[in-house]
């Protein structure tokens, strides 16, 4: 791997893990899906421009914004409101065990056993996590949030089954269709989203522009260019450092502390996650 693409991959789980800091902050005075909607905006407005436009998959294209953005990230965000940014982003790992049974269920791939104990390893992780003194009366968005991991897991099934060639204007259209999706559903759910876009301040919206051109944009640009370059089982491993930055800045940007047992439950989660991703590699070095 060229130098430029091994920083190119260390800047990924780092953008990523600070994105979930900011975004928590965010969210003191954000409801969760308009931060989302604020969030989409500034990512389609950034890209649109310089992107084709697709033909021929508008329907499928909306059907994965509404799963993959709209819905995921509503849970998602919703779940994250309630909970440390630091516990959150241990739990939101459990993408990538979910992502290996949807294709399995969806796409006919196959699940080996040493997956599959990669699977318990991670799930087992979020029941330690769960049974936490820090998380008592908090099982309702422990809940929602892994709602959200679900959905993001379908929607990178429907998004693989798609096959859409250009992956940086896939990012740019679902957030040009799943912006408005959120705000409506924002209005409906959280109320007149004016008072709070009017008087956000100026650390707020710096957050907002963060998530919408660095953590969205940036993020994943640098991923789907790695992408372009190596196999997925080759940079995978770059993301098993995401949990670690974001449990990391929430410490000491956002004051937060992580129980013994969150922590033991969160090195397990990432050890389920890591095993599934080298099996991942294994396979197809073989």
């Amino acid at each position: 791997m060229k130098p430029v693409h091994f920083l190119m991959g260390l800047a990924v789980p780092v953008i990523w893990g600070l994105g979930f800091v900011f975004a928590k902050a965010a969210l003191d005075w954000f409801p969760p899906i308009l931060l989302m909607a604020c969030r989409f905006a500034i990512t389609a407005l950034a890209l649109v421009w310089f992107v084709k436009v697709p033909t021929g998959i508008w329907k499928r294209l909306f059907l994965i914004s509404l799963v993959a953005a709209t819905i995921q990230y509503s849970l998602t965000f919703t779940g994250l409101k309630s909970l440390d940014a630091s516990t959150a982003v241990l739990i939101i790992q459990l993408e990538v065990p979910f992502m290996v049974i949807m294709a399995a269920a969806f796409l006919g791939e196959r699940i080996t056993l040493a997956k599959v104990v990669g699977i318990a390893i991670a799930f087992a992780g979020v029941v330690l996590i769960a049974g936490a003194p820090g998380l008592d009366g908090f099982s309702t968005p422990l809940l929602i949030l892994l709602a959200g991991v679900l959905c993001f897991s379908i929607g990178q099934v429907m998004i693989r089954s798609l096959g859409y060639p250009h992956a940086f204007g896939l990012i740019a259209w679902m957030a040009v269709l799943a912006a408005p999706q959120l705000f409506l559903v924002s209005w409906f759910i959280e109320g007149n989203p004016i008072p709070y876009i009017k008087e956000a301040n100026l650390t707020v919206w710096m957050a907002v522009i963060y998530m919408g051109l660095v953590m969205t944009a940036l993020g994943y640009g640098l991923w789907y260019k790695l992408l372009a370059h190596y196999p997925v089982p080759r940079v995978s491993p770059f993301l098993l450092l995401l949990p670690v930055v974001g449990a990391a800045g929430s410490v000491i940007f956002l004051g937060e502390s992580m129980s013994p047992r969150t922590a033991l439950g969160g090195a397990i989660v990432i050890c389920g996650v890591a095993w599934i991703v080298f099996q991942e590699r294994r396979e197809h070095s073989a």
